[in-house]
């Protein structure tokens, strides 16, 4: 395990000097030999040049080597570990080729990030001859199945729905030559830590792992110690930093106003395309119907919608028909639309890193954009939070043409704010903060209960 980044490229014998030498030098796709079909696909896409974390990350996958990349979002990280994987894999035909018995598995956070990336392989695999599907929940098992009975030479997926394949026995992880953990640290945020050692404990043990992470908690360095082997590391661009080509700011407002400041920003200033991160599900679908009430086309997307009506939500936004996306933190990473020209923080997470992922939807390939955080006074101790995270005082924006509207009740309907970040769940376990407290009722079983004078005790289902 390392403290710090200089301590652990001294620690990493296979850390190219050539890789570094190389971080300021502007070189072309066609400098990192990579195979002709993989380049025609690129030349298709219209890429002349890759981005830092893809100049380096590509030749050090490419030489076998297993691979801990730093890349805050937005910097081309899902060409930087496909490209290098189609190459490969095409260099090198199949040992044994199998129904159900990929070479390369590629675990993801969310369905919405599992299908970018799946859609990332066909792009730039579409001159080659190897086959890639994608699982994940919220749809049906069916098709999935049906899929892996034919050979997948790439199979990305979630965790969970991974292991639900794995039950079936119709997924058979023998056969992976290169394992490829995506945004890990939103991984162990979501609790699938004890998923990912049951799979890893699947794959055979002589096999290249390449890891990514937008920020690197001491947790993600622990995960990394024990998937990978003398890694090189690469970073793209500064480690927990929200990118300069997002102009970010600040309306200070109440909470019951956000909703209607938000209708007059967008029509005042005619957005055609904004995501919205709000912090609950059931937020979200107020939002949306709030916005929608006004005038503004507007969809939701959050965990409790099903997978085929996140599909359209999503489509829709990136055609235009719909003007607002409103989501939850689910959507944070597994939104890639080109040039989005507006984010803006509903309201803001409690923790630090969600905000750099959100805002991160914009500003993505080298386009600028504009994040804008819509902050109540009780908000206010996250907003310190998130300046001290990314060391920069984010600009106060005042509003002057907006007029709240007239005879508004005393007060909306809004969303408890969280336990600060020291309660969160992560590694799918309590932290020792919310560890100690005992206050809280068991989650199944029996609660004892008083239920008379006397003192009698008697049972009641906890529900």
């Amino acid at each position: 395990m390392f403290k710090n980044k200089k301590n652990y490229a001294a620690e990493s014998p296979k850390l190219s000097d050539n890789v570094n030498k190389e971080i300021n030098k502007e070189i072309g796709f066609k400098d990192l030999k990579l195979s002709k079909p993989v380049m025609q696909a690129i030349a298709d896409a219209g890429y002349e040049n890759p981005t830092p974390v893809q100049a380096k990350a590509i030749p050090a996958v490419l030489s076998g080597s297993d691979l801990l990349a730093g890349a805050q979002t937005g910097t081309g990280k899902t060409a930087a570990f496909t490209l290098p994987i189609l190459h490969l894999l095409a260099e090198k035909p199949a040992a044994v080729s199998r129904s159900g018995r990929p070479r390369c598995l590629v675990l993801a956070p969310t369905r919405e990030l599992a299908a970018q990336v799946e859609e990332s392989v066909k792009t730039y695999g579409k001159y080659l001859p190897l086959k890639s599907t994608a699982v994940f929940g919220g749809m049906s098992i069916v098709p999935q199945i049906k899929a892996l009975r034919r050979n997948v030479d790439i199979l990305v997926a979630t965790p969970g729905r991974l292991l639900d394949h794995v039950g079936q026995k119709t997924v058979d992880l023998s056969g992976v030559e290169i394992f490829v953990l995506d945004e890990a640290d939103r991984m162990l945020d979501m609790g699938f830590i004890v998923d990912i050692k049951k799979i890893i404990a699947l794959l055979p043990k002589q096999r290249q792992n390449l890891l990514f992470s937008a920020t690197f908690s001491e947790k993600i360095k622990t995960l990394s110690a024990s998937v990978l082997h003398n890694p090189v590391f690469v970073e793209g661009a500064k480690r927990n930093a929200a990118s300069e080509l997002v102009d970010q700011s600040v309306h200070l407002v109440s909470q019951r106003l956000k909703s209607h400041l938000l209708s007059h920003l967008i029509k005042h200033h005619k957005w055609k395309q904004v995501l919205i991160f709000t912090r609950t599900k059931n937020g979200a679908n107020r939002l949306a119907d709030k916005l929608a009430a006004d005038g503004i086309s507007a969809s939701a997307i959050h965990g409790n919608k099903s997978q085929p009506a996140r599909i359209k939500a999503l489509a829709q936004f990136k055609d235009g028909s719909v003007t607002a996306l409103v989501a939850t933190d689910v959507a944070s990473r597994g939104i890639d639309i080109d040039r989005l020209p507006h984010v803006v923080n509903f309201e803001l997470p409690n923790a630090a890193e969600d905000y750099v992922h959100r805002i991160g939807r914009t500003g993505r390939a080298g386009s600028s954009g504009k994040a804008i955080s819509l902050v109540d006074k009780e908000e206010l101790r996250y907003l310190k939070e998130i300046e001290r995270f990314i060391k920069r005082e984010i600009p106060k924006v005042l509003f002057d043409s907006f007029v709240p509207p007239a005879n508004m009740p005393a007060a909306e309907p809004r969303n408890p704010l969280p336990q600060r970040q020291g309660s969160r769940k992560i590694y799918g376990e309590r932290t020792s903060a919310a560890a100690g407290s005992r206050n809280y009722p068991p989650r199944h079983g029996y609660a004892k209960k008083q239920n008379n004078s006397k003192g009698n005790i008697a049972k009641s289902k906890v529900r």
